[in-house]
């Protein structure tokens, strides 16, 4: 549904870190920089992208969720995140209430925006 996603940070060098480091476990990288302050991170070969840039407005809050192969990159995107200075949101596990195979993990960005990364399978 989505060719990319852009969206603007308070601090850019910090939110370019947080996302690289927690979005790794999904081999997202930069794919381009926008000097001064402005990237777009997606898999190497990927459809979509997350686009930041630099901005002194105070942007609305967003969820976004990305979406991983198996729970053990959820696993590892949370404790990514948590490492890269993310907040916890909601730990690694089964969400029930959306289907009986959601296996998802939340953690606030450094603006505050809930990031998620979800798996729709089974365990291995």
């Amino acid at each position: 549904m989505f060719d990319h996603v852009k969206f603007g940070v308070r601090d850019f060098a910090r939110s370019k870190t947080f996302y690289l480091r927690a979005l790794e476990p999904l081999g997202v990288t930069v794919v381009t920089d926008w000097p001064p302050n402005g990237a777009e991170l997606s898999k190497p070969s990927g459809m979509t992208s997350l686009c930041i840039y630099q901005t002194d407005e105070k942007p609305a809050h967003l969820h976004i969720a990305f979406m991983a192969e198996s729970r053990q990159q959820v696993d590892a995107f949370h404790s990514a995140a948590l490492g890269a200075g993310g907040q916890c949101n909601g730990p690694p596990g089964l969400r029930p209430q959306y289907s009986g195979q959601y296996y998802a993990a939340f953690v606030f960005d450094p603006d505050g925006h809930n990031i998620e990364v979800v798996c729709h399978e089974s365990e291995a």
